[in-house]
């Protein structure tokens, strides 16, 4: 199969660009042929802003170089990660010229919300969704609080929400919880074209040899939706629990004073290669996500934890709760309670047995849903379903 994969990086490298570099090496590795069709906002600096604002709401150029490619090289399918900003959502419509199949995975609530996440001001926010135009947004200064940068994302939500790009020129959607899924149905999309695939593992880093680690670990963007404060509110009940934190974010100077205030948290700044990664989870206890916005479309790093035998005490809501089960791959807290986490956090380090034995099942959950080979399959199944629901 011939498969044209088209992603569009963000300034900021992010779980987005792990998946499809993830995807497009797995369907290399089952022997594809793969074109790819890549921009980066990183080049934003360089382009005229006016051109860069028409561009997000309908990207000419971008459209006219798919066309091209297509052209050229006949895909089978084109699979779709991400559009925003720079080739924005006029290339579905080069695909629909040349009536080729299109998947999409839905990482992020775009279509809905200008900022992408359903989150403001420490609480999950939906004021956008059903409008025609999403002025909330513009109210709020949403994205990157600017009202005129908001209301240019705000016009391409608008502008293709009116045209039914979404609904009119992609076959099959990718969503990774059935959380999700159950959200975009609420929000609009056909149920008929959300298919369930979640994220893998590969390669596999394997079960960790000792079986009980020696701090709790988290791993992810420092920011108030992924529960940061939450987590260092927690660790005031906790001096004698060791804590790493590895990230980077907006609360990366509040983490790094915790850190010389509280002798138990350990900072871990600047690069790590996937090596060290995975060693560094391997020695953990735990794992612990505590993000507090529903909308967290997945865990990537979880499902790394449950790769090595690691259980994952975790936020009771959304793809969260879907994802770790309470008392089998981990513990689940109350969102945004610190002495509700530090109470779990403090039961796991004085049970090593029980979390042991959490480890080992979350070892078999990435066995039987995680693994690079149940991807493929699962993959191969939404492109077939794609290529023929698009010749009806």
């Amino acid at each position: 199969m011939k498969v044209l994969l088209i992603h569009n990086r963000y300034t900021q490298p992010g779980g987005e660009d792990v998946v499809f570099e993830a995807e497009r090496a797995l369907l290399e590795r089952y022997g594809h042929e793969v074109i790819t069709f890549v921009e980066d906002n990183a080049r934003l600096n360089v382009i005229n802003p006016l051109k860069a604002a028409v561009d997000t709401v309908w990207s000419r150029e971008a459209q006219r170089k798919i066309r091209k490619l297509i052209e050229e090289t006949k895909p089978d399918i084109v699979h779709f990660h991400n559009t925003f900003l720079r080739i924005s959502p006029a290339a579905y419509y080069a695909c629909k010229e040349a009536r080729v199949p299109v998947v999409q995975s839905l990482h992020n609530q775009r279509m809905f919300c200008p900022k992408a996440t359903m989150w403001r001001n420490g609480r999950v926010c939906e004021d956008c969704v059903g409008r025609a135009f999403p002025w909330p947004a513009i109210f709020h200064a949403c994205y990157r609080n600017s009202r005129l940068q908001t209301t240019v994302v705000a016009s391409m939500v608008a502008l293709h929400r009116w045209l039914k790009t979404w609904i009119r020129t992609v076959d099959i959607y990718i969503i990774f919880t059935n959380f999700f899924k159950n959200k975009f149905i609420e929000w609009g999309l056909p149920a008929d074209k959300l298919v369930v695939k979640p994220h893998f593992v590969y390669p596999d880093p394997g079960m960790r040899s000792e079986s009980t680690g020696q701090y709790a670990l988290f791993i992810g963007r420092l920011d108030l939706e992924k529960g940061v404060e939450t987590l260092l509110k927690a660790w005031q009940y906790l001096p004698n629990v060791p804590l790493k934190i590895r990230g980077n974010g907006r609360l990366f100077n509040d983490v790094a004073t915790a850190s010389r205030q509280m002798p138990a948290i350990k900072l871990i700044p600047g690069f790590l290669s996937k090596a060290e990664l995975m060693h560094l989870i391997k020695g953990a206890k735990f794992l612990v996500w505590p993000s507090e916005g529903w909308y967290e479309n997945f865990g990537l790093v979880a499902i790394e934890a449950f790769a090595c035998g690691v259980p994952v005490i975790a936020s009771r809501i959304g793809a969260m709760a879907e994802i770790v089960e309470d008392g089998r791959t981990g513990l689940l807290f109350e969102p945004g309670d610190p002495e509700d986490l530090a109470e779990k956090v403090a039961w796991a380090w004085a049970h090593p047995e029980e979390m042991a034995e959490m480890g080992q099942e979350a070892r078999r959950e990435y066995e039987a849903k995680y693994t690079a080979e149940r991807n493929y399959e699962m993959l191969m199944a939404i492109y077939e379903r794609a290529m023929a629901s698009h010749s009806v």
